[in-house]
């Protein structure tokens, strides 16, 4: 977007519709299943997203190689590989917005981490900051989480072979289980 503010470029605005569309059917398949997300990117978005590709291919031969455009056509296709690996796996979104909003309060909150005591204090600020992010992230209560595997932690429900079991995302879809269970 930045390069087409401040070249104006037709291309610049041709490559951002493009774009536009592959987030449509993202915002039409959010909430899906991983399959459904893969199957509906395969079918749909991987079709743009080669379009796009041998877009940007073709009209690169004809730009200066010192223009603002070239550089951000370079730079999509130097990281073609990354751009697209949304494509292969329903789990990934097809941005990191989700973790950039995430990660937003852990670097304000940076500096009061100086003042956590010691090197010890800033690790387990850290830790804790990442467990309540990542059960954020996968929609769960922060504190009903975090109290729930403290206590089987505590209690010794939780064998050291199965703490896999109480990651944020594991622990969501056996909680959804019990309740699937009872209903």
């Amino acid at each position: 977007m930045r390069v087409h503010k401040t070249t104006n470029s037709p291309f610049a605005a041709e490559v951002i519709e493009r774009i536009a569309a592959v987030y449509a059917i993202e915002e039409r398949i959010r909430g899906l299943g991983a399959g459904e997300r893969r199957a509906a990117r395969q079918a749909e978005t991987k079709p743009l997203m080669e379009a796009l590709k041998a877009r940007l291919i073709a009209v690169k031969d004809g730009i200066s190689r010192r223009s603002t455009l070239i550089k951000a056509i370079d730079y999509m296709l130097e990281r073609w590989q990354g751009l697209t690996a949304f494509l292969d796996d329903g789990r990934l979104e097809a941005d990191t917005n989700t973790v950039e909003r995430s990660i937003r309060p852990i670097a304000i909150g940076k500096k009061n981490s100086l003042f956590s005591g010691d090197e010890g204090g800033g690790e387990t600020w850290s830790i804790l900051s990442s467990l309540l992010n990542t059960a954020k992230l996968n929609g769960l209560d922060p504190e009903a989480y975090l109290v729930d595997v403290l206590e089987r932690m505590v209690s010794g429900a939780a064998k050291a072979n199965q703490l896999h079991e109480l990651l944020a995302w594991n622990w969501k879809a056996a909680r959804e289980a019990e309740k699937r269970a009872v209903a």
